[in-house]
C-alpha cells in the first residue's frame, strides 16, 4: 500500500469554511478513485492559523496516479484553494506501508513496490 501525504495552511477563521471546501473537492475526488483504500483529512489550530495534513491510501502506483496524474509528486488543488490557503505544499510524500496492526506485518523477504 503507498500512503500520500500534503499539508496546507489557511487563516484561523477560514478554517471551518476550508474544512468544508475539502471534504466537496478532494474528500470527494480521493474516495471515488478506485484504487483509494481510505483518507484521513486533519486539522490542527494553532494561534492564528490552521494546518490541514491530508493522508490517503492506495492499492499501487497506478491508483495514485490515477488520482494525481502521470507526476504523482505534484499537489493537486482546486479552483478555490488560494482563496482559502495562506500556506501550501505543492508537492507531496508518499510512503509504502510494510507493517500496519490491521494487516499485520510484511514478511522481510516480500518484494516492494517500486516508485514510478
Amino acid at each position: 500500500m503507498i500512503i500520500r501525504t500534503w499539508r496546507g495552511w489557511t487563516r484561523a477563521a477560514d478554517a471551518a469554511d476550508y474544512e468544508a471546501y475539502l471534504m466537496r473537492t478532494g474528500f470527494a475526488e480521493y474516495t471515488a478513485t478506485p484504487g483509494n483504500r481510505g483518507a484521513y483529512f486533519t486539522r490542527r489550530d494553532a494561534g492564528e492559523r490552521a494546518e490541514f495534513f491530508l493522508i490517503t491510501m492506495w492499492d499501487s502506483w497506478e491508483a495514485v496516479k490515477a488520482f494525481a496524474g502521470e507526476d504523482p509528486s505534484v499537489a493537486v488543488f482546486y479552483p478555490e484553494d488560494d482563496r482559502f490557503l495562506v500556506g501550501k505544499e505543492l508537492t507531496v510524500d508518499h510512503y509504502e506501508l510494510f507493517a500496519s496492526t490491521e494487516d499485520g506485518p510484511r514478511p522481510p523477504d516480500a518484494a516492494r513496490a517500486p516508485a514510478p
